[in-house]
Formats: C-alpha cells, structure tokens, sequence
C-alpha cells in the first residue's frame, strides 16, 4: 500500500560492470560492443561477472537479490562495502560515490555504516557470544562496559538471553546465526547486508530467522540488503526484488508486481511452482476505488489468497470490501482471485483457445 511519505534512496549502484581478469577494460570494452558472457570467456579467459547493474536501494526497505549460483549476487552484494572493486561504474551512498572514498573512509564505511551477517555466521570460536556480539563497538575503541550492556541488549532481543558466557561452538547452528545478527544490530548501522544469511539452516530454522527478520525490521526500519537463491525466501522478505542471470537484471519491482507480470521466460520458469495463492495478497488483485453494492463482508488488503479462499469455503460468488488502516480501498471479487492464481502464460493459452 502506498504511504504518506515516499522512502528516498539511501544507496544507487549506477551502471556497475564487473570483469574478472587482468585485462578488465580491454574485456569491458567488448562486453560494451555486445559480446557476451560465454563468448567472453573463451575469445579472452575474462569472467563476466556483472552487466550494467541499476539498482535503487531505499531507506527502511528490504531489497532482496536474488538469482541461482553462478548469477553474480554474492558478487554485487560485496560492491557496496568495496570489498570487490568494479570495473566500471558507481556505487552511492546517500549520495557520495564510495569508489572516490580513501581507506580511512572506507573502514569507517564498514565499522559504522555498514554491517554484514554471512552464510557461515563468521563468529570469533575463542570469544564468548556476548563478546562477538560486541565486536564492533569494541573495534571502535569502547571498553567492555559500554559495550556489553548494548549486546546484551540485543541478545535479549534475538532470544539468547542468558547465553552470553556461552561459546560459538556450544551453540546450535541457529544460535549462532542469532549472533551475527545481534552483532549487527549492536553495531547500531544503517544498513545490514545479508549475504545468503539463512541458507545454511534447516528448514524449520530458517523460517524462524525469516520471521524473526520481518519482526525486527518492522521495529526497526533498517536498510537491508539480502541475497538469496531461494523464491519463497525472496516473495516473503522482499519490499524490492532484484532478479539476476548471468551477472545481469532480468526483472526488479514490487515482488507481487512480478509474480504476477513476468517479464521473461526466465522468470515464468521461477515463479512456476510456487504456491501463488500463498504468496499473493489481496491488494495486488484487487480493484481500487469506492465500493458501490452489497458486499459479503470486509477482508484487509495485506491478507494472502489462501486465507480469501479459505473464508469463500469454495463459492465463487462473494465479494468484499477492501480494508487498509481501518479505511475502505478498494473490491475484490472471487472471479479475480481465480484469474490470479493461473500463471500469465497459461492464462494467455487458455484466452487463446477460447477464441479460437
């Protein structure tokens, strides 16, 4: 749903290429004149390993990148931190291009500005969990007691509580990960970057770091930027879903807007099997606007597919009011329920073959 005031940007990559080799502007330049990926590799021995990357990343939003191995995401995430240095193009951060940044600018960057949760968890083994969760701040010259109580702090609030005296290694692997982001959080950064974070979890665990994630940032707001190769992961994170190949966007927007538009093939492919009725809410099929004529009764506009079906008990013939923040915005009727959960491609068959 639309707010009152709009987010601004708060990091743009603009035009980001990146080649991996020792001739990288001599390879960009044929990457430029069209040459692709494969060939690029076998004509010169250079990986390509990202292609004119726009992304806008804005302020409180969680922007989700995602794409299966090999499609540059790692690669993009650790160009907003300079840990990877591009071979063309900017990244801006509220405004300055970091690669004009010294390296006094940068470690300032990412001790204060920017924290990063791995896939690994990246814990110290011989440091307690209240002291990994404290390392940032102690790098920034404070003493243990200012420090703790601020992890201590955000131990609680990840649910370790108690387990400060702990060890890495005593943890369960869920644990661990509640660390690094408690370590993120007590670094107090604007933004969070959150490289594949959950990937190594199992199942049941991970959907709790993904909800205990929305729960957090509905708190705290923070800019955070997630790489995952997962779909369900990304629809369930993402403000803003960036979707990679190759080392080149193949669609971003609203996650709802691309489930329900895909833009290529490749997309079609991904979003084939997901669970659309799960997925999709209410305010993306609806119809805006006043309600005029008998309703069935109200239904809010963030609440998902399933739970209209659900209500419906298999009648097509309801129709509800469209709730946001206690006000009406619109109507939804059972027949655009049933429109959305066929895929755009199978749709279009199917209007094909009543014409015919």
């Amino acid at each position: 749903m639309s707010t009152a005031t709009s987010p601004r940007i708060k990091v743009a990559i603009r035009d980001l290429y990146k080649i991996f080799g020792p001739r990288q502007h001599e390879a960009l330049a044929k990457v430029r004149a069209g040459m692709g990926k494969t060939e690029l590799q076998k004509t010169t021995h250079h990986v390509l390993g990202l292609q004119g990357i726009n992304v806008d990343i804005m302020e409180g939003r969680i922007t989700v990148i995602m794409g299966l191995s090999g499609s540059g995401k790692s690669t993009l995430i650790r160009h907003l931190n300079r840990l990877i240095e591009p071979t063309a193009g900017e990244v801006l951060v509220e405004g300055e291009n970091i690669l004009t940044w010294n390296e006094t600018r940068l470690r300032q960057l990412r001790r204060e500005k920017m924290s990063m949760v791995f896939q690994k968890f990246a814990l110290l083994p011989h440091r307690t969990v209240l002291e990994n969760a404290g390392t940032a701040l102690a790098t920034r010259g404070q003493n243990r007691k200012e420090w703790a109580p601020e992890a201590e702090r955000w131990l609680r609030r990840v649910g370790l509580g108690g387990n400060g005296h702990q060890y890495p290694h005593e943890l369960s692997g869920g644990m661990q990960q509640r660390v690094g982001i408690a370590r993120a959080l007590t670094s107090n950064s604007d933004i969070m970057l959150m490289d594949e974070a959950f990937s190594a979890l199992d199942p049941l665990i991970r959907t709790d770091m993904q909800d205990l994630l929305i729960e957090l940032q509905g708190e705290l707001k923070k800019t955070i930027v997630f790489i995952t190769h997962d779909l369900d992961e990304a629809l369930k994170l993402a403000d803003h879903l960036v979707i990679l190949k190759d080392g080149q966007i193949v669609q971003q927007g609203e996650p709802q807007h691309i489930l329900l538009n895909p833009a290529a093939a490749y997309i079609e492919n991904f979003v084939a099997d997901i669970n659309r009725a799960r997925v999709l809410r209410v305010r993306s099929v609806m119809e805006t606007g006043p309600v005029t004529g008998a309703v069935d009764g109200e239904i809010e506009a963030d609440a998902n597919l399933e739970s209209v079906i659900a209500r419906a008990r298999g009648a097509l013939t309801p129709r509800y009011r469209v709730m946001h923040d206690g006000k009406t915005v619109g109507m939804l009727e059972m027949a655009m329920v049933m429109r959305a959960l066929v895929p755009r491609e199978a749709s279009g068959a199917a209007e094909a073959m009543a014409e015919g």
